[in-house]
């Protein structure tokens, strides 16, 4: 799972149980009848909203968010790179045997593409095509959970609606209408803490990822044309860093001297056991 999201959910908790229990009476924050109004109206919104196979797709992509999965876009650049020198090398179809270390599945694709001797216009216009519908997909699951966080605080007010005509029938005996009152309210609670500690940040959450996974597609895209075109690796490393910040770029620059001082130390103690 990931940190952040471990720690903004376990947070959010005490935070808010804290201030239930400070208040001295947190019993009258647990209403079983307004949860069910509450998180029942909000689900069945939902339903109507969208077909159940759609709602089941999106929950899957979902799973996402709370994914320790990052995008490393250093490792993208030295792995297109590496590409880019054995094709120059041993030319174009020297990348087919590359396929079966590469875990990336857009990447074998493309890299498949270029094996096929598919014209460079075509291979942009399908991975580009490609990009468009993944895109698409990450959209339709924030859509879903922006859905709810604008219907769960609706099935709130409608919770509320209910708990203030309940409390108009006992006007005439005054003892009720603090405890009434409470419970008319309760449901607006419920609906923003589902909206606003759930349904908005995970949506959010997705959008981040989504951007991310985007810029690390659209770099492999002009990787992999800048190989077919048959550029030199550095200048096509040049142009890959360009996708990067100024922090990652530095991070770059630093573990690319290591790995090449570690390589260059390592081929100088062979020598000298040669010797």
């Amino acid at each position: 799972m990931d940190l952040a999201a471990f720690i903004g959910i376990v947070l959010g908790v005490i935070v808010v149980i804290y201030s239930i229990i400070s208040g001295g009476f947190p019993e009258v924050y647990i209403s079983i009848p307004s949860i069910i109004l509450t998180v029942g109206g909000g689900i069945a919104s939902t339903l109507v909203s969208y077909r159940l196979k759609e709602i089941g797709q999106i929950l899957k992509v979902t799973a996402q968010a709370f994914s320790r999965k990052e995008v490393n876009l250093q490792d993208t650049i030295r792995l297109l790179v590496s590409l880019s020198q054995k094709a120059r090398r041993e030319g174009l179809l020297a990348l087919e045997s590359e396929q079966e270390n590469i875990e990336d599945d857009f990447i074998k694709r493309s890299l498949q593409l270029i094996v096929d001797g598919v014209e460079p216009e075509m291979i942009k216009e399908s991975l580009d095509l490609e990009l468009d519908n993944m895109a698409l997909r990450h959209e339709r699951g924030q859509e879903l959970f922006r859905t709810m966080a604008a219907l769960f605080p609706a099935w709130g007010m409608i919770g509320t609606l209910i708990g203030l005509i309940n409390l108009l029938k006992s006007m005439d005996d005054p003892s009720k209408i603090g405890s009434a009152m409470a419970l008319a309210l309760i449901t607006t609670l419920y609906g923003a803490i589902l909206a606003h500690f759930i349904c908005n940040p995970i949506a959010t959450k997705l959008a981040i990822k989504s951007r991310e996974e985007i810029q690390q597609k659209e770099m492999i895209i002009e990787g992999i044309l800048s190989i077919q075109a048959g550029e030199n690796p550095r200048i096509m490393e040049h142009k890959l860093k360009t996708f990067l910040s100024a922090e990652q770029r530095a991070e770059y620059e630093r573990t690319t001297n290591e790995n090449l001082y570690r390589h260059t130390e390592r081929g100088s103690m062979s020598r000298v056991i040669t010797e």
